[in-house]
């Protein structure tokens, strides 16, 4: 071979390596751009993911969900348990935000916590022991009230109307899904022949607070409804050895309600009521007097007494068809613990001061000298 012709061997060879090379780096070059992209987009969606899963579940939704952490809970059962029932998005970024934020001393027992809370108010409240948020505004139910009175709290606290309110809180079609939705609280006996409203005395008094502008009805009072539920649970257990209901519990617990006054011994009153139904005496308790002419008057007159109504507890022995008004937790404790004694008789003075008697004779002793 020639020099001439091992110099265009040489050339050609050459050729196809610079021809190898820019194949080489093209495919460097399209691996580079793929794995920046690849890198990109990779980070661009975690940085989404994390960023989602920093917000609340879901800001809008309030429904209460129940959850329990249990005694000697660490940190990532806890972050489980919450993802378990979708309060957070995921487990590993709440601790690892717990974790960033030096958090710590999370306490066990039962939550009611929401999809909408915050990771902080999440923290605040595992750490408290208690539901940490800033209510946009609260309901208070005193103790004592009827559905009617309920009513003007829920108009004169929320955007709706008092007769929004009774219409469905008096609702056939409301009441049997309420009883669907709360089978432990609300049985057969709230729709007796005699009840005139099969929900009164089940929407617990007590200061709601509320997480949203504007509340559906139906979470206003499903929300008082899981407060009853949540204070008669304890007794459930001595309700059976008892063979006693609920609706039972309810309607005496009332009774004390209306009865009482600022100083009253309700235990008291639960043991003169029971010693009365016990020596088949009527009950003869004013309050159930005015729930049965529907009005509220300051003084019961003798001819009130004689008011033809289920309610009235002059005219028929034992306690009437259903609650006359919503009980806190110090009455419904009175009656199923009551005190020991042979009192069948009393009156509150003016002071609010009670005064027990056993004999009616007494009883009427203690009116001249209290209320003359």
């Amino acid at each position: 071979m020639d020099k001439e012709t091992k110099k265009q061997v040489m050339f050609e060879r050459m050729k196809e390596k610079k021809k190898e090379v820019k194949i080489v780096r093209r495919i460097v070059f399209a691996l580079v751009v793929i794995v920046l992209l690849v890198v990109g987009i990779g980070g661009y969606s975690a940085y989404n993911y994390v960023t989602s899963a920093l917000q609340p579940y879901d800001d809008t939704n309030d429904d209460p969900i129940a959850v329990s952490i249990p005694i000697g809970s660490g940190l990532d059962s806890i972050a489980q348990t919450l993802e378990d029932n979708n309060v957070i998005r995921d487990a590993r970024i709440f601790k690892y935000y717990v974790k960033f934020n030096n958090e710590s001393d999370f306490q066990a027992g039962e939550y009611t916590l929401t999809q909408s809370m915050t990771l902080d108010e999440l923290v605040e409240s595992l750490k408290t022991g208690r539901i940490y948020r800033e209510p946009v505004f609260t309901v208070n139910v005193p103790e004592g009230l009827t559905l009617e009175q309920i009513a003007d709290v829920i108009e004169a606290r929320t955007s709706h109307s008092a007769e929004d309110f009774l219409n469905l809180v008096t609702s056939d079609e409301f009441v049997q899904q309420a009883m669907t939705d709360f089978p432990n609280l609300l049985t057969s006996e709230i729709q007796g022949e005699n009840v005139r409203y099969a929900l009164e005395g089940y929407l617990y008094p007590a200061t709601y607070p509320f997480y949203e502008e504007n509340p559906s009805l139906q979470s206003i009072i499903y929300t008082m409804l899981q407060g009853t539920l949540d204070n008669v649970q304890p007794f459930r257990a001595l309700l059976d050895e008892q063979e006693k209901s609920v609706h039972w519990l309810l309607t005496f617990a009332s009774l004390l309600e209306e009865e009482a006054t600022a100083k009253t011994d309700r235990k008291t009153i639960a043991s003169v009521f029971y010693n009365r139904m016990d020596a088949g005496m009527p009950l003869q308790t004013d309050p159930t007097v005015l729930y049965a002419l529907g009005e509220h008057k300051d003084r019961v007159l003798y001819s009130d007494l004689e008011v033809d109504n289920p309610y009235n507890t002059y005219k028929n022995q034992g306690l009437p068809p259903g609650p006359i008004a919503g009980s806190g937790r110090t009455s419904i404790e009175a009656v199923m613990d009551p005190s020991t004694s042979s009192y069948f008789y009393f009156l509150a003075d003016k002071e609010g001061t009670n005064h027990f008697a056993e004999t009616y004779d007494e009883h009427l002793a203690n009116i001249q000298q209290y209320l003359r």
